[in-house]
């Protein structure tokens, strides 16, 4: 009989990238199983999913303001509406699951299936887990973590420890360094450090890259600068107006795989979904914590990192005067690369998508008997 599964959430690709990874592993465990996405309106998953391959449904739900702001207003009734398309969409669907991802679809989808006694897996992505998930977990009959001692948040009955799933194509990256060198017009002589500022880019991150240009081309490095969106322009313009042809400025790099096969250190945020990467690809990393997410997880999710060695963590506050002086120093200590290497790789869970597409079969399986 064909499995039906709702995969919900997303945002950001943190969100998204990881569900990917579980709809590809359910459908390689399965190739008949029928899986639906449902996401936020004008997020990236509406583009993103359908690039993978699934369809996918969004729903009008906006995040809260934590400031005053009169698009609360609009906050309850977009949530009224999503709750109301939800249940549509599970009774119109009837899935055998629902997995929760994260982020603003997640709620009203996992509660409309809890409601008809679908049963529910949610994906904890971070150390330290956000009020959503917390109060989701009590209709969740799985809860997959990335992190251990999470049953100060959960269950412990219902904890399985995963780890985040990761873009399939992160998995072998030692065939792809020549293609890197060539799909980036690379000569491939010097070292190299990427620079991630997540999907959207971060403000912090590329406004110190842009004020320390001239450092950095002194010291003889290569850059890959993802900028996201919000920052493409700025950084294209300083480019032009230094001619420094030895950074490479991406608004959003589409082959990631052959990013991370070139980098020798990364500057990144710490969402979960990149933590993950870093550990499962082995690179060193400087970690700049947004200020601007739920209950300052990225800090937490640095921290849990720095506590073995395995990465090096610059407070946002901080990113003006010492990020760039780090790197810099960093780049040119083989010695703490090799270390900082090893230790990330050591927390790398490589089976994460599969694990999770077994207790979602499991769960299925249970309800089935």
């Amino acid at each position: 009989m064909r499995s039906n599964i709702i995969i919900s959430g997303g945002g950001t690709g943190g969100h998204v990238f990881p569900a990917i990874a579980i709809a590809d592993a359910l459908r390689d465990k399965d190739k008949n199983i029928n899986i639906l996405f449902v996401g936020a309106k004008h997020k990236m998953e509406m583009d993103r999913v359908p690039d993978a391959g699934y369809s996918i449904i969004g729903l009008p739900v906006t995040g809260f303001q934590r400031r005053i702001s009169y698009k609360n207003l609009l906050f309850f009734f977009n949530l009224f509406a999503s709750m109301v398309k939800a249940r549509k969409i599970v009774d119109n669907f009837k899935p055998d699951a629902v997995v929760g991802v994260g982020g603003y679809a997640s709620g009203p989808v996992v509660r409309a299936a809890a409601s008809r006694g679908v049963p529910v897996l949610i994906q904890e992505q971070n150390s330290y887990a956000g009020v959503t998930n917390r109060l989701l977990a009590k209709k969740a009959a799985r809860i997959c973590v990335a992190y251990e001692g999470m049953d100060k948040y959960f269950p412990s009955e219902k904890i399985v420890l995963t780890g985040n799933p990761v873009r399939r194509d992160l998995f072998d990256l030692s065939s792809s360094r020549e293609e890197a060198l060539s799909w980036f017009g690379i000569k491939g002589d010097r070292k190299i450090i990427l620079v991630l500022g997540g999907s959207l880019g971060a403000g912090s991150i590329n406004k110190t890259i842009s004020e320390n240009i001239e450092k950095i081309r002194h010291s003889g490095i290569e850059l890959i600068w993802q900028t996201g969106r919000f920052g493409i322009r700025a950084a294209q313009e300083l480019i032009a107006k230094t001619r420094y042809d030895r950074v490479h400025v991406h608004q959003f790099i589409s082959r990631m795989d052959l990013a991370y096969a070139l980098a020798d250190l990364v500057i990144s945020r710490a969402g979960a979904g990149t933590i993950s990467e870093l550990c499962l690809t082995g690179k060193p990393a400087i970690l700049v914590p947004s200020p601007n997410v739920a209950e300052d997880h990225q800090t937490k999710n640095a921290r849990a990192l720095v506590e073995r060695s395995a990465a090096v963590l610059v407070a946002d506050d901080l990113a003006a005067t010492r990020l760039v002086p780090a790197a810099l120093e960093l780049i040119d200590d083989s010695n703490r690369l090799a270390e900082l290497k090893e230790n990330i790789a050591a927390m790398a869970l490589p089976d994460s998508a599969s694990q999770i597409a077994d207790e979602i079969f499991k769960l299925i399986k249970h309800t089935g008997d």
